[in-house]
């Protein structure tokens, strides 16, 4: 694939046909989110990606299958603002 998915990362399946090998239909959701918990380095059956999903639904899916989500940004802390400090004036 042209990019890189890593343990821990957020994929959008796309694809939820019936498996390709075997024509059983698959427990994926088109349109849910998954976290990949593992990345099994073999090239899948089917010559489309290099690399099986393990999103802990069943056993490992063709990469193809989903697409990877960018990272959440960190959300900002509010910042404590700083006032001018007032001075004191001498009354004379």
């Amino acid at each position: 694939m042209s990019y890189a998915v890593g343990p821990g990362d957020l994929v959008l399946c796309v694809n939820a046909a019936p498996n390709h090998m075997t024509g059983q239909p698959v427990p994926l959701v088109a349109g849910e989110t998954y976290r990949v918990y593992d990345v099994l380095e073999f090239m899948c059956p089917c010559g489309r990606s290099d690399a099986l999903l393990d999103v802990g639904v069943d056993f490992a899916w063709c990469q193809s299958r989903f697409r990877l989500l960018p990272k959440p940004k960190i959300e900002q802390k509010p910042r404590k603002v700083s006032a001018p400090k007032e001075k004191e004036t001498e009354k004379v």
